[in-house]
C-alpha cells in the first residue's frame, strides 16, 4: 500500500500532462483531477493508520523493488514514520485548494510540482535506504526553486530561491560525504543492517556533524536560518504551507531515524552542545519576530521558534521528551498553515500588502475571519487544549528531566511566543479601520472549510493526543532503549 502512496500522485500527474490551459473548464478540471488524486492518497494513508500495529517497532508494509540487478528500492512505516506520512496527506489537498483561485498562469505546472512533492516527502518517510534518504532530502529543492521563481510574489523572489537552493545543498554536502563514510564502514546504506552495527564513538562524533549540519540547515536552527525567512515571504501561498507543515519536519525525522538511531552515543556526547544552539535561536528568534513588519516573515520566524522547542525535546533523551517533539511538530504542520492561510491567503489576496502597518481594525468587516485568527493566534502561543500546548509541556517536561536549567531557558519561548501573537493579532484586528483598506469581504466558503480543516485536528488531537502517541510509544521506546550502544 505504501507503493499506492507514491504512484498515485505520479499517475495524476501524468493525466495532467496532455491537458491543455487557458480555458476555464479545462483549468477547473485539472484543479479537480489534482485535488481528487491527493483526496484518495489521504484516504489511502489513513486505510494504513487503522491497519497499522501498534504494538510493534518492527517496519510494516514493507515494499522492495528489486527487479533491476543494480538497484534496491525498500519502503517501510513504523510508528515514527505514519505520523509524517499522515501529515504530508493531509496538507497536500489543503496547499492545492489555498491557491485554488489565485493561480492562473502555468496552472498544469503548478499542479504537478504540487503532486510530485508529495510523491518525493512520503518517499523520504517511507524509505528504509540512506543514500535514497539523501536523494529525496534533496530533491524537493529543485521543485521549490521553481515554485518561488515561477509562481511566487516577492520582488526579490530570485534571491530567495537561489538562498534556499544553496543553504539546502551546501548543507547537506557534508551528509553525503557522511553516508559514503558509513558504507565504506558498514558495507551497506540499508537502514536494519546500518542500526545493527557498532561504529565507533570517534567515528560517530565525526558522522555526527556531518548529519547535524544538515539537519540544522532544514530546521532550521541559528545560524542557518536565513534562507527561511526570504523563502516565505517570497513564496506563493501553497509553497509557504508546504515548506512550513512537512519539509521542516524533514530534519526533525532525520534526527530521528539517524542521529538517535544509528548514532547514539555521539548525540549523548552532543546533547548540551545542540541544546544551547536551540535556546540560542528560540531566543534570538522570538526577538527577531517581534520586530517583524511582514506579516510571512513574522510567521517564518516564529516557526524558526517552535522549532527550537522542538529540538530540544528530541535532544531531552527521554521518551516523554521524543513524542512531546513529534506532537509540537505535528500541531506546528496544522497552525503554521492556517496562519499563512489567514494573513498570506485571506488577507494578501484582498489588500495586495503584507505589511501590518497598512493593516488594523480587520474585526469591522472581517469578524469571521477574526475568530479564526484569534484562536489559531491561541493556539500558536501555546494554549492549554491545543496540541501545541501538549507539544510543549512534553518537550520541556523530557529536557526538565534531564536539564532543568536548559528546560527553564526554553519555556521562555512560551512568554515571547506570546508576546509576539498577541501583539500581531492586537494590531491587525483592532483600532480603528486603516483609511488606506477598502471595505474587505469576509472569509469565502472555501477559505472557512479550509481554516476549519485545521482548526478540528489542532484541539481534537490537543484533547486526545493518545490518538498519536499509541502508534508512537512502542517505536520510540525502542528507539532509546533497544538501540545498540558501544561502550564509551
Amino acid at each position: 500500500m505504501i507503493a499506492l502512496l507514491l504512484i498515485i500522485p505520479i499517475i495524476g500527474s501524468l493525466i495532467l500532462i496532455p491537458m491543455k490551459e487557458n480555458k476555464i473548464n479545462d483549468n477547473k478540471l485539472m484543479k479537480n483531477i489534482a485535488l481528487i488524486t491527493s483526496i484518495i492518497n489521504l484516504l489511502i494513508s489513513i486505510i494504513i493508520w487503522f491497519e497499522f500495529d501498534s504494538s510493534t517497532n518492527q517496519y510494516q508494509f514493507v515494499y522492495v523493488f528489486n527487479q533491476l540487478s543494480f538497484f534496491q528500492f525498500n519502503l517501510g512505516l513504523d510508528g515514527i514514520s505514519l505520523a509524517f506520512v499522515l501529515i504530508t496527506t493531509f496538507i497536500t489537498p489543503i496547499a492545492l485548494l489555498s491557491n485554488h483561485l489565485s493561480i492562473a498562469n502555468n496552472l498544469k505546472h503548478f499542479l504537478i510540482s504540487i503532486l510530485l512533492l508529495e510523491t518525493l516527502q512520503i518517499a523520504l518517510f517511507t524509505v528504509l535506504d540512506l543514500l535514497l534518504f539523501y536523494v529525496f532530502f534533496e530533491s524537493i529543492a529543485v521543485i521549490f526553486f521553481i515554485l518561488i521563481i515561477v509562481y511566487g510574489s516577492g520582488k526579490d523572489k530570485v534571491r530567495s530561491a537561489t538562498l534556499l537552493f544553496l543553504y539546502t545543498f551546501a548543507g547537506s554536502l557534508p551528509m553525503l560525504l557522511a553516508i559514503l563514510t558509513i558504507y565504506n564502514y558498514v558495507g551497506s546504506t540499508d537502514f536494519t543492517i546500518i542500526s545493527l552495527s557498532k561504529i565507533n564513538l570517534e567515528y560517530q562524533k565525526i558522522l555526527f556533524f556531518c548529519f547535524f549540519i544538515a539537519f540544522a540547515v532544514k530546521t532550521p536552527l541559528w545560524p542557518f536560518h536565513i534562507w527561511l525567512p526570504k523563502a516565505h515571504g517570497d513564496s506563493n501561498l501553497a509553497g509557504s504551507i508546504l515548506l512550513a507543515a512537512t519539509v521542516l519536519k524533514f530534519s526533525t525525522y532525520g534526527i530521528l531515524r539517524i542521529l538517535i538511531n544509528f548514532l547514539p552515543d555521539a548525540t549523548n556526547y552532543f546533547i548540551p552542545f545542540v541544546q544551547t544552539i536551540a535556546i540560542i535561536t528560540l531566543i534570538y528568534a522570538s526577538f527577531a519576530t517581534i520586530v517583524q513588519e511582514d506579516t510571512k516573515k513574522l510567521i517564518a520566524y516564529s516557526s524558526v521558534c517552535h522549532m527550537a522547542i522542538v529540538t530540544l525535546g528530541l535532544f531531552s533523551n527521554t521518551i516523554v521528551g521524543i513524542e512531546g517533539a513529534i506532537l509540537l511538530a505535528v500541531a506546528h504542520a496544522f497552525v503554521s498553515p492556517a496562519l499563512f492561510i489567514c494573513l498570506g491567503g485571506v488577507v494578501y489576496e484582498r489588500i495586495g500588502t503584507r505589511n501590518i502597518s497598512y493593516i488594523r481594525g480587520l474585526v469591522n468587516s472581517m469578524p469571521i475571519f477574526t475568530i479564526f485568527f484569534f484562536i489559531f493566534t491561541l493556539a500558536n502561543t501555546g494554549v492549554p487544549l491545543s496540541l501545541n500546548w501538549l507539544g510543549e509541556i512534553m518537550s520541556l517536561t523530557g529536557t526538565f528531566q534531564k536539564n532543568p536549567f536548559i528546560a527553564v531557558l526554553g519555556a521562555s519561548g512560551i512568554v515571547l511566543s506570546a508576546c509576539y501573537s498577541i501583539f500581531l493579532y492586537n494590531r491587525i484586528s483592532y483600532g480603528s479601520y486603516s483609511p488606506h483598506l477598502p471595505l474587505l469581504k469576509d472569509i469565502s466558503r472555501r477559505e472557512f472549510y479550509l481554516l476549519l480543516s485545521l482548526l478540528i485536528p489542532t484541539f481534537l488531537l490537543g484533547i486526545f493526543p493518545n490518538v498519536i502517541l499509541d502508534t508512537l510509544h512502542v517505536s520510540v521506546t525502542s528507539l532509546l532503549y533497544n538501540t545498540q550502544l558501544t561502550p564509551l
